[in-house]
């Protein structure tokens, strides 16, 4: 096959690779309205990546609210070195800041 041809014949393949991604259709249902065989399909495809333009990532806004302390209810562990501290809801910030500078101080 001749430079010019195999070129000729990616450039097809580039196509109907973008033309199947844009469909929605699964690979079989694609190639039978398509008259290709699923085999060639998926070997092109394995040929050419999906090119980083191709394929942006998408993101969701999400809200993220931080859940008050309190309102957990549950203990928090805080491991520093050996030691591990259980903070209770409402517990005095002072004092455990003072803890936590001590252990990291003997740890």
């Amino acid at each position: 096959m001749k430079r010019a041809d195999l070129e000729q014949l990616r450039e097809t393949w580039r196509e109907r690779i973008s033309q199947f991604r844009c469909s929605g259709l699964s690979g079989a249902a694609w190639c039978a309205a398509n008259g290709i065989k699923e085999h060639q399909l998926w070997y092109w495809i394995r040929r050419f990546p999906v090119s980083p333009s191709s394929n942006q990532p998408r993101f969701v806004p999400v809200s993220v609210e931080p859940l008050p302390l309190a309102a957990s209810g549950f203990p928090i562990p805080i491991r520093i070195g050996a030691a591990t501290i259980e903070v209770q809801p409402g517990c005095d910030l002072q004092f455990l800041s003072q803890l936590v500078s001590v252990l990291a101080s003997t740890c």
